[in-house]
C-alpha cells in the first residue's frame, strides 16, 4: 500500500495530469457506453465513396492554412520561392507537431519559426505571421459564427448552452488579441513581457526539467520582440497586408466544416453546416489546452457536447465525430511524421540564410 502511495507522490505534475485525463475519458465512455454501441452499429452505412471526399478536402485545408500565413510574407517580400506544395507540407508539420506536442500551440509557433527562419525569414517576423494567420481565422471565424448563428437560429432553435459556448469563444478570442495587439503597441510594455518571459521559461527550466543553465536569456527574447514590434508598425500603418490572410481563413474554416460534413453524409445524416462551425469552433478551444496529443478526448466530448446541443442524435454525433477524428488524425501524424523528420534532415544542422 505505501508502495503505491510512494509511487503516486513521486509522480510529475504532468503524469498526474495524464491519469486524470485518462479517468475522464474513461467515465465519459462508461456513460456513453449505450450511445457508442449505437454509433457502432451506424458505421454499417457507411458511404466509403463519400467518405474518402475528406482527403482532398484536408489537402485544401492544410493549403489554406499555410496560406494564410505565406500570403503575408509573400507580400513582404519574404518566402517568395514558397509554392502551393511548400505550404501545404509545411503547414502539416506543424499540425504533426501540435498532436505530438500538445502545449496550447506553443509547440507549433516555435517549430514553425525556427522553420521559417530556415528559409531566412527572422524570428519576429515569423512570430507576426503566425500572429497574422490566428488574428485572420479569428476574423473570419466572426464572420461566420454570426451567420451561423443566425442560421441555426431560424433552422432548428439554439439552446442556451449553444449561445454560451459561442459568446464565450469568440469573448476569449478577442481578449487573447487585445492582449498582444496591447503588449506590442508600446515598446516599454514590450521589455517588460519580454524579461517576463525570459523569467517565466527559465524557472520552468529549472524546476521542472532540472536545466542548472537559463533556457533563454533575456537579451534574446528582447531582440525577438524588438523584430515583432517592427513588423508590427508596418502592419499597423498599412492593414489592407490582412486582406489575403482574412481570405484564406475563410478557405480554411471552410473546409474545415465540410470535412465533417462529408463525414456525417458518409453516414446517410446532413447535418448543418452552420451547427458543426459552433460545435468545431468551441471544440478547437477546448482542444488547444488539452494536454493528449491533438486535444484528444476534451476535442471529441466538446464536439459531441455541441452537436447533440443543436438536435443531433448522440450515436450519430459520436459515430461522425470519432470517424472524422480517427481519419484526419492518422493523415496528419503519418504523413507530418514524414515531412517533419524530412525537414529536420535537411535543415536540423543548417543555418538560416543571411537577413
Amino acid at each position: 500500500m505505501y508502495q503505491y502511495i510512494g509511487i503516486l507522490g513521486g509522480m510529475s505534475f504532468r503524469n498526474w495530469l495524464n491519469v486524470v485525463t485518462a479517468a475522464i475519458i474513461l467515465i465519459l465512455l462508461w456513460t456513453l457506453r449505450d450511445e457508442l454501441a449505437r454509433a457502432w452499429e451506424l458505421l454499417g452505412s457507411l458511404d466509403i465513396w463519400v467518405l474518402l471526399l475528406i482527403i482532398p478536402l484536408q489537402l485544401v485545408s492544410y493549403y489554406a492554412g499555410g496560406a494564410a500565413i505565406f500570403s503575408y510574407l509573400k507580400q513582404r517580400g519574404q518566402a517568395m520561392d514558397v509554392n502551393a506544395w511548400d505550404m501545404t507540407r509545411m503547414s502539416l508539420e506543424l499540425n504533426f507537431v501540435n498532436h505530438i506536442l500538445p502545449t496550447a500551440g506553443v509547440s507549433g509557433v516555435s517549430y514553425m519559426t525556427w522553420r521559417l527562419n530556415r528559409l531566412g525569414v527572422s524570428p519576429g517576423r515569423a512570430a507576426l505571421a503566425q500572429v497574422v494567420k490566428f488574428v485572420a481565422l479569428f476574423a473570419a471565424f466572426v464572420v461566420l459564427l454570426s451567420i451561423s448563428v443566425i442560421v441555426v437560429t431560424l433552422d432548428t432553435g439554439i439552446n442556451r448552452l449553444t449561445i454560451l459556448g459561442a459568446a464565450g469563444l469568440a469573448s476569449g478570442l478577442i481578449i487573447t488579441i487585445m492582449v498582444v495587439w496591447y503588449v506590442i503597441d508600446n515598446e516599454k510594455r514590450l521589455g517588460g513581457f519580454s524579461r517576463f518571459i525570459a523569467r517565466i521559461i527559465n524557472g520552468f527550466g529549472r524546476h521542472v526539467l532540472r536545466q542548472k543553465k537559463d533556457m533563454l536569456s533575456a537579451e534574446t527574447v528582447k531582440k525577438f520582440f524588438h523584430e515583432l514590434q517592427e513588423d508590427y508598425a508596418v502592419l499597423k500603418k498599412d492593414p489592407r497586408l490582412l486582406i489575403r490572410p482574412f481570405l484564406w481563413g475563410i478557405v480554411f474554416l471552410i473546409t474545415e466544416v465540410s470535412l465533417f460534413f462529408f463525414t456525417f453524409l458518409s453516414l446517410g445524416e446532413v447535418v448543418n453546416p452552420a451547427a458543426i462551425l459552433l460545435a468545431l469552433g468551441i471544440a478547437t478551444a477546448v482542444g488547444s489546452v488539452m494536454i493528449t496529443p491533438g486535444g484528444a478526448g476534451g476535442y471529441e466530448a466538446m464536439m459531441v457536447l455541441m452537436l447533440t446541443s443543436s438536435g443531433i442524435a448522440g450515436a450519430t454525433a459520436i459515430a461522425g465525430v470519432l470517424l472524422a477524428r480517427v481519419i484526419l488524425i492518422l493523415i496528419t501524424i503519418g504523413s507530418g511524421y514524414i515531412f517533419y523528420h524530412l525537414a529536420l534532415r535537411k535543415y536540423g544542422n543548417n543555418r538560416a540564410p543571411s537577413q
